[in-house]
């Protein structure tokens, strides 16, 4: 398949989502959506796009698949990529989710702590950089997952 219409279907879902953030961030602080509303809608786009991207990926990569496979084989390998791209998707995002959780919870209160005391900057940057260790060691699996599938 072409790489050039494989990066379009890579870019359709993060395209997606920023717009779908841009858009609900502005009627936020135009104070026409309640935070918790936001927080759903932010919920459903997320859903949405992530089986939006499940099944651009089944398209992409069950387009490559070898003539000389059986029909079994064809399915049982589909699935098999289908499920580990679904699984290296949910590794990514809900250690992004965690992540994003510890660095919300972490950061004001290094600043507070740095504010009050200059000398344990250090100590209160350790703890930031541990909230955001969680998304990468999430990057690190998926990447390990999607390198198996290979």
């Amino acid at each position: 398949m072409n790489i050039v219409f494989q990066l379009l279907l890579a870019l359709v879902p993060v395209v997606m989502l920023l717009a779908a953030t841009a858009v609900i961030a502005n009627k936020v602080s135009a104070g026409k959506l309640s935070v918790k509303k936001s927080f759903a809608m932010n919920g459903a786009t997320f859903v949405v796009i992530l089986l939006v991207g499940c099944l651009m990926a089944a398209t992409v990569f069950g387009a490559d698949a070898s003539t000389a496979m059986t029909a079994a084989e064809r399915v049982a390998s589909n699935e098999s990529m289908g499920l580990g791209l679904l699984a290296a998707a949910l590794v990514t995002g809900l250690a992004g989710i965690g992540g994003g959780i510890a660095v919300a919870a972490g950061a004001p209160a290094a600043i507070a702590a740095a504010s009050e005391d200059p000398k344990s900057f250090g100590k209160s940057l350790i703890f930031v950089a541990l909230g955001e260790s969680i998304a990468l060691y999430g990057v690190v699996i998926s990447i390990l997952i999607l390198n198996k599938l290979v």
